[in-house]
């Protein structure tokens, strides 16, 4: 099926007892049982499992092609527990360029409990190679990337990782399965902040890990899950669902608007770099075409003159609104370093643009009135 029949038939569930065409929202935190102490149905307590969570969670795994979803109640939480599932003394390779989360769980939370790491280039292959250690255990790729929007080979690297024996996963956030489905690239995991384009409207918090095979190492972060109470409300997975219906139509719009935006950034005068996978001068540009199903809506640009006028910038804007996240039908703009903190190794100069559904020419005729 093509994506958005997929996304509709994923989240599209009919109540077999009323006949309602919207899915029942499962509220209740507990299950009755009958008169000889037996559960009707697979539900005891609504933290291991609920029915409006399993829902999403199928859909989730229609949608990136896997064999089983897990959700949680955020990015984070389901990037925790993944690492959660590991051992102390093993280790991850990660991005250099990566969400700014990722790297402080692991520096603040499991390097002290045991686990190690490594920050490498992942556009870089041999220095990928090099980076991968007899512990290795879990390869992270984040493609796009955050906030440079750097590609990585998902093919080449997966491989790499699954001949030292490690998985591969993927923070596949900024794509969606509209445009990319790691786990067709040979990937083993898929992460997704649901907080962004799958709800697509700035309002739920939310997390899942889509896996391709249900192994022992599934079922170990399941069960990390409801013993942690990682999970979200049902009604956070009932807003990430009804989101799911416009997923495709929402990211292909967006996207095209962010291909105008950035093909006119990139010729004013005022702009010194940006960073797009749409434009022919990124350095992946070959890369992009292959592997997915288009550049996306995100990206970032740098101002000349440094972060007093790049911030300058954005306070003149009026359709923007300078906010964090992403994905959302609002377009959004950041001084990115100021959001990552003191550490932030983000330029200082760079601003993160998150494309919505506002008409194209209002947003130039914004971006180009506040760059004069």
């Amino acid at each position: 099926m093509n994506f958005d029949t997929l996304a509709l038939r994923a989240t599209h569930q009919p109540d077999s007892v009323t006949g309602s065409v919207v899915p029942p929202l499962y509220l209740s935190t507990t299950y009755a049982r009958n008169e000889a102490n037996e559960l009707p149905a697979d539900f005891l307590y609504t933290r291991p499992n609920n029915p409006t969570r399993e829902a999403l969670e199928r859909a989730l795994a229609m949608l990136e092609g896997g064999a089983t979803g897990i959700a949680f109640g955020s990015g984070q939480a389901a990037t925790m527990t993944l690492f959660q599932a590991l051992s102390p003394g093993d280790h991850v390779l990660l991005s250099t360029d990566a969400y700014y989360g990722t790297p402080a769980l692991l520096e603040q939370v499991f390097h002290p409990w045991g686990l190690t790491y490594t920050r490498v280039d992942m556009s870089d292959l041999d220095a990928v190679k090099a980076s991968i250690h007899e512990n290795t255990r879990v390869v992270w790729c984040e493609t796009p990337s955050n906030p440079l929007l750097q590609i990585t080979d998902l093919l080449l690297v997966s491989q790499m990782a699954h001949e030292a024996g490690a998985i591969c996963v993927c923070d596949n956030t900024w794509a969606t399965p509209v445009l990319q489905r790691p786990l067709d690239l040979n990937c083993d995991v898929v992460m997704h902040s649901t907080t962004k384009y799958l709800s697509g409207h700035s309002d739920v918090l939310g997390g899942a890990l889509i896996f391709k095979h249900d192994n022992e190492f599934t079922q170990r972060v399941r069960q990390l899950q409801g013993l942690s109470g990682a999970v979200p409300s049902p009604f956070d997975c009932w807003l990430v669902s009804r989101g799911i219906k416009t997923l495709g139509v929402r990211v292909r719009a967006q996207s095209l608007t962010a291909q105008t935006i950035a093909n006119f950034l990139a010729d004013h005068p005022a702009v010194e770099q940006v960073h797009y996978p749409g434009l022919p001068t990124h350095q992946h540009y070959d890369l992009v075409q292959q592997q997915m199903n288009g550049p996306g809506a995100m990206l970032s640009v740098q101002v000349k003159g440094g972060a007093e006028e790049a911030i300058r910038f954005i306070g003149k804007l009026t359709l923007f609104t300078r906010a964090t996240s992403l994905g959302g039908v609002e377009s959004l703009i950041e001084h990115r370093a100021s959001s990552e903190g003191p550490h932030s190794t983000t330029p200082k100069n760079l601003l993160r643009i998150s494309v919505g559904l506002e008409h194209a020419e209002d947003l130039l005729d914004d971006l180009a009135q506040a760059l004069k």
